[in-house]
Formats: C-alpha cells, sequence, structure tokens
C-alpha cells in the first residue's frame, strides 16, 4: 500500500480553504487560487455550507432558550448566513434579479448586475426571499418544535452550498472571462457533482429520520423531498440564466444559493 504523501493531502486542504475563504467571512486564508483548488473548494462547498447551517440554527435555539418567541428565533437563523457571507449571496440573487428583469440582451444585463446599485426587480425580489425564509423558519420553530426549526436550518444552509457545487459543473460555462463565476464554472466534473448531490440528500433524509413515526420514514422522506426540490428549483433558475446571459456569474451563483435555501425552508413546512 502506497504511503500518504504531502502532495495527496494538500489538495484537500487547499480545497477547503478555498470553500471557507470565498464563501464564508471565517477568517480562513485561501493559499491557491486557480482551477484545481477550486474544483476542491466547490466539492467542500456543502461542508461550509453545514457550518453556516450549524451557527444559524445555534442562534435561533439560543434565542428560544433565553425565552424569545419563535419569530425572533426565526429572524436570528435568517440574519446569520448573511452575516456569514458578508450578504454576497443576497446581493447576487437582488443583480441576478435586476439582470433578468431588464429584458436587455446579454451584455447589457450582465452590465446591470455589475452596478452597485440595486433596481426595482432586485429590491422585490431580495424583500420576497427573507419574507418567505423567515415565515418558514418562525411556522417551523412556532409549530414544529425547536428541534425541527435548527434542523431547517442546518438542512437550508448546506442545501444552499450544495448548489453551487451543482452549478460548478462541467457544461456549465461561465458568462464572463473574469471574477469567482469564471474561476469555478465548468471545474467539478458531473458525476462528482452528483456524488456529492446524492450524499447531501441522503444525509438529509438520515436527519430527517430523526422525527416522525418509528422507523422515522416519514421525516425521511420529507426531508429528503425538501432537498430534491431545492435542487431541482434552483437548477431552474440556473438553467434560466445559463439561457439568459451565456453562463454564469458570481452573482448567479449568490442567486443559485438563496433560492435552494429558500425553496428548501418552504418545502419544510409543507406536508
Amino acid at each position: 500500500m502506497r504511503a500518504v504523501t504531502t502532495s495527496d493531502i494538500r489538495p484537500g486542504l487547499d480545497g477547503i480553504r478555498f470553500a471557507f475563504g470565498t464563501l464564508t467571512v471565517l477568517p480562513v486564508r485561501v493559499t491557491r487560487w486557480d482551477r484545481a483548488s477550486a474544483r476542491a473548494g466547490m466539492l467542500w462547498a456543502p461542508l461550509a455550507g453545514l457550518v453556516v447551517g450549524l451557527c444559524a440554527a445555534a442562534a435561533g435555539g439560543l434565542l428560544l432558550l433565553l425565552g424569545a418567541g419563535p419569530l425572533l428565533a426565526a429572524v436570528a437563523s435568517a440574519a446569520v448566513p448573511a452575516v456569514l457571507t458578508r450578504g454576497l449571496h443576497l446581493d447576487g440573487l437582488a443583480d441576478t434579479a435586476d439582470g433578468l428583469g431588464s429584458g436587455k440582451p446579454a451584455e447589457d444585463a450582465l452590465r446591470i448586475m455589475k452596478q452597485s446599485d440595486i433596481g426595482p426587480f432586485g429590491v422585490i425580489t431580495l424583500l420576497f426571499a427573507l419574507l418567505a425564509q423567515v415565515a418558514a423558519l418562525y411556522q417551523l420553530y412556532g409549530e414544529a418544535g425547536w428541534a425541527r426549526g435548527m434542523a431547517a436550518a442546518v438542512l437550508a444552509g448546506t442545501l444552499a452550498r450544495l448548489a453551487l457545487t451543482l452549478a460548478s459543473r462541467t457544461g456549465v460555462p461561465a458568462a464572463r472571462p473574469e471574477g469567482l463565476g469564471a474561476v469555478v464554472a465548468g471545474t467539478v466534473p458531473a458525476r462528482w457533482a452528483l456524488a456529492a448531490g446524492a450524499s447531501v440528500v441522503a444525509a438529509c433524509a438520515g436527519a430527517g429520520a430523526l422525527f416522525g413515526p418509528w422507523p422515522g420514514l416519514c421525516g425521511a422522506g420529507h426531508h429528503a423531498l425538501a432537498a430534491v426540490v431545492a435542487l431541482g428549483v434552483s437548477h431552474l433558475l440556473l438553467r434560466r440564466c445559463v439561457r439568459r446571459f451565456g453562463g454564469v456569474t458570481g452573482d448567479v451563483f449568490g442567486a443559485v444559493a438563496e433560492t435552494a435555501a429558500t425553496a428548501a425552508l418552504v418545502a419544510l413546512t409543507l406536508g
């Protein structure tokens, strides 16, 4: 058996640094900025999402423990991911909405998305996305119980970053030759992306099995279905953006992540 060498370990460490350094505000220094580290980073993206989700769940659970109501807990669980990402994913959602809603050719739409201001489409989309997240978390914390509310926050954070893994698969081009979108677009082999997706969905089902009647099949099915719905909705947005803009950008990645998180939370409130 061949001994494990430093060259075997470094790609994994560089990928973790890339994932946490680009997708969170945690003090992790990105040591490599190339396609290889981007590929590894996007494969590790769900891990960064898991950490973000755990922090969001902890904030909501702590407020409930201190006597706050489910609404304040829901607001905290929705706010923490925004804080831990510097609001970049929400900004990407707003910019993408402006680009899609502009009705202009791809080049002009991409120029609109690069502007620092937010247009009416972006404001409306951002408002309703955050309202949907808070409303869903409020229902889960208030009616389903603190455990399900916290589990939903973790699931949403993880699925949001898994959507980035799937959006980085081969065959999805970059709309611009520069920026984060160009670095990560098309880096993840499709079979690896699908394997990551299947693993995370299975983990969601396993977590859901803790809820519901013995042996937990209802809870497992509910969480797995919510994960599939979230990834399906984010994929539809991704396809629309690729057709509209000619590829993906950093803003599109942010929009895909927020869409997956919102869809997951809404799906968990149904049924």
